[in-house]
C-alpha cells in the first residue's frame, strides 16, 4: 500500500475509536447500561418522619395485643439506628387525640424533670425481646398486656419520645391508698 493510504487512515481509524468511547460514557451517564433486574433502592419514609410521626408510629396503636409484638414492630419498622432489635418497646392502647392531649393540658410534670405525666391512665402492651443481640428482621418479642398506667413522654408541644409507664395501685376507697412506682418495680407494703 502507497503511504499516503496508511496516513489517510489513521485519522479515520482514531475518530472512529473516540466516537466509540464518546458512545460508551453516554450509555453509562444515562444508565442504559445498568442491567434490567438491578431495581433502585426503596424510599424509606421514615426518613421524612416528624418526631410525632414517629412517635405514634413506634407507640400508639388502639387495636394492639400482646400476641402481635413481632408482627407490629416488624410491619411498622421499629428498630435501633444500627438494625438491632430494640429490648422494649411499650404501645400505648387509645386513639392519638387522648395521647395528644398529655402534652396539651391533660399531663403534669412529672418529679424534676422535662418529661409530662398523664393524668389520664392507660392500657397499654410492653413488648420486650426475647432473643438478646437479635438484629432486623429476626426480632423474637414476647408480649404484655398492663392496665392502669399513667405514662410519662417528653413533648415538644407534641408528644415526642416515650419515657416509661408508671402502675398506680388504688384502693376501694378513692381518696386513699394511690401508690405509684414505675413498672419494674415490686411492690412490698401493699394496704387493701
Amino acid at each position: 500500500m502507497p503511504d499516503g493510504v496508511c496516513a489517510a487512515r489513521a485519522p479515520q481509524e482514531t475518530m472512529r475509536i473516540l466516537f466509540t468511547c464518546l458512545l460508551l460514557m453516554l450509555l453509562f451517564a444515562t444508565g442504559l447500561s445498568k442491567p434490567a433486574n438491578l431495581k433502585p433502592k426503596p424510599i424509606d419514609k421514615r426518613q421524612n418522619e416528624t418526631p410525632y410521626e414517629k412517635f405514634k408510629r413506634q407507640h400508639v396503636d388502639a387495636k394492639m395485643t400482646a400476641k402481635k409484638c413481632e408482627a407490629e414492630i416488624k410491619n411498622k419498622q421499629i428498630y435501633n439506628v444500627d438494625n438491632s432489635c430494640k429490648d422494649t418497646n411499650t404501645f400505648i392502647l387509645s386513639d392519638y387525640e387522648k395521647v395528644k392531649a398529655i402534652c396539651n393540658g391533660h399531663g403534669s410534670p412529672h418529679k424534676n424533670t422535662c418529661l409530662t405525666e398523664s393524668k389520664a391512665k392507660f392500657s397499654i402492651v410492653k413488648c420486650e425481646l426475647k432473643n438478646n443481640g437479635g438484629r432486623k428482621p429476626n426480632c423474637q418479642y414476647k408480649g404484655k398486656l398492663l392496665t392502669n398506667r399513667i405514662v410519662v413522654v417528653q413533648c415538644g408541644g407534641l408528644p415526642v419520645h416515650f419515657e416509661k409507664d408508671i402502675v398506680t395501685f388504688e384502693s376501694n376507697n378513692a381518696t386513699i391508698g394511690k401508690i405509684p412506682m414505675d413498672s419494674t418495680s415490686v411492690p412490698t407494703n401493699i394496704h387493701v
